[in-house]
């Protein structure tokens, strides 16, 4: 779109933290800390939903024509004496602009609290979802509303979480304690631009690689620490939600609908622990598992199990602290990233209206 103040006004993001005051871990969304505890009680409520896609749907990148295993939106609900919290993470590969106000606004409804005290977070799985009502608009100006998009899924997906939301905040559970745990996860996660010795880009090393030259490279700078933040009552875990930062793909492309190693991994934990985990993505834009991924069907339980030994020794690692209300505090702050400059709003339109481009060229010039 053209440059202007008012596109930078647009462009605003909001980062959400809870914290808890002592130790602190800085995690997507959340930022948990312990003290002593000082009597308020806090409680959880977890909820988890399926919403995998009917047969046909487009996802990521072709129509949905069977599906692996269940996509799902699962989170928890946090009170205090005074505020309600949500965080929801959801097997989808994005949701954005007027998707995610829909998603927010339902379930802070649902809830009973504020639109800024839910965050809804997309785990970024790439034969998963797109929700991006804004985009749908765009495209359906140019005869290609549905072709991206599955809106009554995405709306009846939004009114099935809403509900699970609602039910569950007639039932939170008193928390006694916070549990903080960490471990590093081995083979999985890796740089995808590869820095030369001019300082420059010399090899790009996606989420799936079968060049040796980028196999060989090194690991490159992640963040390998995959961590974790529990719930207690008592000795009695009520919830886990765990973070790591990778792209979270194996193989995908075909419309085979999976949740990917992660959601193989959160599945595994969960029923071995027999209680609700969540899992976030990290900030991983330069991160995915190409140097360990050549893409091939056998590698998917490979990850899916260096991603659970990590989620398991991070478990064990857990350390709990007393928590009360008096400990959280809810921060977020609004950041406005400058439009590239290349982009430009008659130009962008002009390959909506192209006879020539292929429908996700199209995407991409609506997404812009």
């Amino acid at each position: 779109m053209n440059r202007s103040d008012n596109m930078h006004l647009k462009g605003f993001q909001y980062f959400y933290f809870l914290t808890v005051n002592v130790k602190a871990l800085l995690l997507p969304m959340i930022l948990l800390t312990s003290a002593k505890s000082s009597g308020q009680q806090i409680k959880v409520a977890p909820f988890s939903v399926n919403i995998s896609p009917p047969i046909g749907a487009p996802v990521a990148y072709a129509p949905a024509r069977k599906i692996l295993d269940p996509l799902t939106a699962s989170g928890i609900i946090l009170q205090t004496p005074g505020d309600t919290f949500v965080l929801c993470a959801v097997d989808y590969i994005g949701i954005g602009n007027e998707g995610l106000d829909a998603w927010r606004l339902a379930l802070a409804d649902a809830a009973g609290t504020s639109f800024d005290k839910v965050n809804v977070h997309a785990l970024h799985q790439h034969d998963g979802m797109r929700c991006d009502l804004t985009v749908e608009r765009i495209m359906d100006e140019y005869g290609l509303g549905g072709t991206r998009f599955d809106v009554p899924y995405i709306l009846r997906s939004i009114k099935k979480v809403s509900r699970a939301v609602k039910k569950s905040a007639r039932r939170t559970i008193p928390v006694s304690h916070v549990g903080f745990g960490e471990a590093e996860v081995h083979k999985v996660a890796s740089n995808r631009r590869i820095l030369g010795d001019d300082g420059k880009v010399a090899i790009i090393r996606w989420s799936r690689v079968t060049d040796s030259a980028a196999i060989a490279a090194p690991e490159g700078v992640i963040d390998p620490w995959l961590k974790t933040v529990s719930f207690w009552q008592g000795n009695k875990p009520l919830a886990v939600l765990t973070y790591y930062a990778t792209h979270p793909q194996s193989y995908y492309g075909h419309g085979d609908v999976t949740s990917e190693f992660i959601g193989i991994a959160r599945r595994a934990r969960e029923k071995k622990l027999n209680i609700p985990h969540i899992h976030f993505t990290g900030a991983a834009g330069n991160v995915a598992a190409g140097k360990y991924n050549d893409g091939s069907e056998e590698m998917r339980p490979i990850l899916a199990n260096r991603m659970e030994d990590g989620m398991l020794r991070a478990w064990e690692a857990t350390e709990r602290f007393a928590i009360s209300a008096r400990e959280i505090q809810y921060r977020h702050t609004k950041v406005a990233l400058p439009v590239a400059r290349h982009l430009d709003e008659t130009d962008l339109r002009g390959k909506l209206a192209s006879d020539t481009l292929s429908r996700i060229m199209k995407l991409s010039a609506a997404k812009h």
